[in-house]
């Protein structure tokens, strides 16, 4: 594993991550109510200082130190991702000159663009094997923790509590939450199948493997 390589593989990631992030905005642009997630983050900003970008940012480093107590493997992507996906987002809600939709059906549509894109740039990030997000990170933690309870159920619990809680600090909840929570997954699956892309096959290294080809001599 070059050093160059790994260089490279950073700007792969964040460059997916943008093209989620576009993702991410044509869903809250989309004006229907939005996902788990950003529901919280929209909250937090609503009730402090900070801007939606902000607001994630914080949230994702504070489950990333979750994700450390909890011995999860942490790549170099995870901590990229945490620190830059909010932002990102933000960026794009700010550069937008158009008012916010206003028809439920171009809503619906702009929805279905935004998985699209979100899934494309999760393949882009994922393919340079540094980790995972934050938050899946969280939902494997949490998963080993109730090793009973399928995947599947402990993700609707973590989506429902998250979006409690930010519905309770002010965040938007409408058609759009329950489309991201439940058809977002058919969408990012459809589009892993057009690209022959399966997840569970990539090996992520973490920081202290990244950490030791970086240190080691050329």
């Amino acid at each position: 594993m070059s050093k160059s390589r790994i260089v490279l593989e950073w700007f792969q990631i964040a460059f997916g991550l943008l093209v989620f992030s576009f993702g991410v905005h044509l869903t809250i642009f989309a004006n229907i109510g939005v996902a788990p997630w950003d529901c919280l983050g929209m909250g937090i900003a609503a009730h402090t200082p900070l801007n939606y970008g902000l607001a994630m940012t914080v949230t994702s480093v504070i489950i990333l130190f979750i994700d450390l107590a909890m011995r999860e493997r942490i790549g170099f992507g995870t901590i990229i991702d945490a620190l830059l996906t909010g932002n990102f987002v933000q960026f794009f809600n700010d550069l937008n000159p158009l008012a916010p939709n206003q028809n439920m059906l171009v809503g619906v549509a702009l929805m279905l663009v935004g998985f699209v894109f979100m899934a494309v740039g999760m393949w882009i990030y994922m393919r340079a094997a540094q980790g995972c997000g934050p938050r899946d990170a969280l939902l494997v933690g949490l998963g080993k923790r109730f090793p009973k309870v399928p995947i599947g159920v402990v993700q609707i619990v973590l989506w429902v509590a998250v979006t409690a809680v930010g519905w309770l600090l002010g965040g938007p909840v409408g058609v759009g939450t329950l489309l991201s929570a439940f058809v977002a997954g058919a969408v990012t699956q459809l589009v892993y199948q057009a690209l022959h892309f399966e997840p569970r096959d990539v090996v992520h290294r973490d920081v202290f493997e990244v950490s030791r080809a970086l240190a080691e001599r050329s």
